[in-house]
């Protein structure tokens, strides 16, 4: 019995590492610890094209404040993963992050585990 409980968790702990929420290909960049958010947050997503996404929904540019603007509304603390191509300029990062100073939403940047065997 232990046996089969052993590799029915191991079976499903493979599973979920197969899960992806976002469809979006971006290669992210590293970081040494990560924190998940416990709740379910808005995702806000740019390419290495620099096309623009919430929540897997393309957007453009001028659209991106008042479409977050309007998925916030409401919420008592927003919270937004932020999800940015590491080959990006950094200011595109900062254009989101000022959007969501400005409409008090939670910023988190979405990294990549940092592969072992690496610098440090």
């Amino acid at each position: 019995m232990n046996d089969i409980m052993f590799f029915l968790m191991l079976f499903f702990l493979i599973v979920s590492t197969m899960v992806n929420p976002n469809v979006i290909k971006l290669m992210l960049p590293n970081a040494r610890s990560g924190k998940q958010a416990m709740k379910q947050p808005i995702t806000v997503s740019v390419d290495a094209a620099g096309q623009y996404f919430i929540d897997r929904q393309p957007v453009t540019a001028e659209q991106l404040e008042a479409e977050l603007g309007r998925r916030v509304q409401g919420l008592e603390s927003p919270t937004a993963v932020l999800r940015v191509d590491k080959s990006l300029n950094v200011q595109k990062l900062v254009d989101i992050l000022e959007i969501g100073n400005r409409l008090k939403i939670k910023m988190v940047m979405a990294t990549a585990a940092e592969q072992s065997g690496g610098k440090g």
